[in-house]
Order: C-alpha cells, then structure tokens, then sequence
C-alpha cells in the first residue's frame, strides 16, 4: 500500500512540472505568431472566407477533433467521461470550424472508442452531409478507421463511397497543389483505414492510410506530449514537398495508473496551449510544417489559430 501511495505522490509531482514547464514557456514566449489575431467573420465557411480560388490544399492548417463522434458514448455520468473527447456533434464541430473527423467504427459500423459504443456511423454521415448542403467551399477529410481489435464492417468501402460518392475527391496526389476551386464540387477526402480488408487503390475515391500520418504518444505529462509533436513535426518536410497529411494532435491521454481518468480534465493539461505550439513552430522554423492540427472538445479559438496561420501561409508570412 505505501508502495502505491509514493508512485502516486511521485506522479502528481511529475504532472505540476510538466504543467508549471508549459506555464513557462509561455510566459517567455508568448502566443503571437503572424496574423494569429485573424478571425474568420464566418467559422462555418472559413475556408471560403480566405478565397477557394487562391487556397491550395497544401496551405492549409486543417482544425481537427480527435476521437470525433464520442459527444454521446457510453453511458452518462457513469463510463461517458472516461471516454468522451468531444461535448458537439459532428455537425456543431464542423460548423464551429473543424475540417477533419477521426472515426473509429467496428463490426457492426457503430462508433466505439476501444470497448464504449455509441451511434451508428450513419449519424456521421448525415451531419456531414447536412453540413456540406448548407455550404459551398468547404473540404473535409474524414478519417474512419476499424479500432483496435475489432475486425472491419463488411464491404464497408462500398458504404462510404455510395453515402458519399458525389463529394468524394478522388486518390490522386495532384490534389495537394490544387487549390479549392480546382477540386470543386468535390468535398470530401475520406481516408479508410481497414485493419485487414485490402487498403483503397491509386485512383479510387477513397484514399489508403498512408496519406494520413502521425505520431501518437500515450502520455498524460503535457510538456512530455508537447516535444514530442514538437520533434517528430521537425522530421517531416514542409508542406509543400509532402504527399501526404501529417497530423499533429494537441491532447494527452489518461492513464490507468493515475487516478485521474476523466477526458477532459486530464487534456486541459496541454488544450489551452495550442497557440503557444504554432508560436513555437515559427520559433524553431517548424512553421511551413504545420498541416493537420487537432484537438478534445473543439474551441472556437483553436479554429481561429489554424485559420490565422492558414491566412499568414497565403500571404506569405509563413
């Protein structure tokens, strides 16, 4: 038991270091970075607040959500804060101003996140496509992907494609120096990831897993998270050379050692320091490397600092 008890004591000392070493950081280095107090007059159509004719795809800062379909998972008060990572749906996210959804489905093609279920991923699709009837410029990646441990819904690529065939950009690496206008009435990229059916092909209207990459650590030490997107966005070219997206997630995750385990408690550890991370990419000259950045429970501040550094790329600041 005393064992317990010091690995406990030692963990929360850990934390407030790495909390007090991102307070830090910020207080010597600020949050501004060029046109960081850009905001959209429109967040449901940022994108076509910036110009569909001059905003190409690899311009972009796309705002994300992470674990995106999880606002009713499991069961309220009960096993819901263990893992709900977004309070709106995938509607209000989009109209709040995300621009890519991380979707994990199993067998049956309901949403989970590892054992807890929630909706059908038809709910996914009809918000998605509400969202894109009442707008006109906006592109979206969708990533749905099987969780682990479950085995893919059956001819579940035949599914997306006939929910969504007449938004679906193609799989084509030309896409990443088109701008908007080049790719309309195009919408939507949707990348699936299938854990052991056979991966999309060059040329379908799904694209495979290796157009969207990252580097996921499981930590919930803010400062340790915080690096390390820091150093393996430093190992990726800049936009402009990549053919593929590569997503940074600004979110750290519970542990089962830790008594905290609730969502959002534990990732407003490293939330509110989303600006000090894109000040920092044009601190150590990690700017123009910059592409997918998301986040748990989606702000309007957070949509407005990916816009910004969106608008600096167009004007060239960035």
């Amino acid at each position: 038991m005393g064992a317990v008890v010091s690995q406990q004591v030692e963990r929360r000392k850990s934390i407030s270091t790495e909390k007090k070493a991102l307070v830090d950081l910020k207080q010597t280095g600020g949050t501004d970075f060029p046109c960081h107090d850009y905001c959209p007059s429109d967040r449901k159509n940022w994108m076509s607040c910036l110009g569909p004719e001059k905003l190409r795809i690899n311009q972009i800062v796309w705002p994300g959500t992470h674990d995106s379909a999880t606002n009713k998972i499991g069961i309220p008060f009960v096993s819901r804060p263990f893992a709900r990572c977004q309070s709106r749906s995938i509607y209000r996210q989009l109209v709040t101003g995300a621009r890519v959804l991380d979707i994990r489905v199993q067998e049956d093609r309901r949403v989970c996140h590892g054992i807890l279920l929630t909706y059908s991923v038809d709910v996914v699709i009809q918000d998605l496509k509400k969202f894109l009837s009442e707008t006109q410029s906006e592109v979206v990646i969708l990533e749905i992907r099987t969780e682990f441990g479950h085995d893919d819904p059956p001819d579940f690529d035949k599914y997306l494609e006939e929910q969504l065939g007449e938004y679906l950009i193609h799989q084509d690496e030309q896409v990443f120096g088109k701008t908007i206008s080049e790719l309309l009435p195009k919408r939507v990229i949707c990348v699936w990831k299938p854990r052991k059916t056979p991966q999309p092909k060059p040329g379908s209207p799904l694209w495979s897993s290796g157009y969207l990459k990252d580097n996921w650590i499981d930590t919930d030490l803010p400062s340790k998270k915080f690096e390390s997107n820091m150093k393996h966005l430093g190992e990726q070219q800049p936009v402009a050379n990549r053919k593929f997206f590569y997503r940074v997630e600004n979110t750290v995750t519970p542990q089962a050692d830790n008594p905290v385990l609730c969502v959002r408690p534990v990732t407003n550890r490293i939330r509110p320091y989303s600006r000090m991370f894109i000040r920092q990419c044009f601190e150590r000259g990690l700017a123009d490397r910059l592409q997918i950045f998301s986040e748990d429970f989606i702000s309007e501040d957070f949509v407005d600092a990916c816009a910004g550094l969106t608008n600096a790329r167009i004007e060239g600041k960035a």
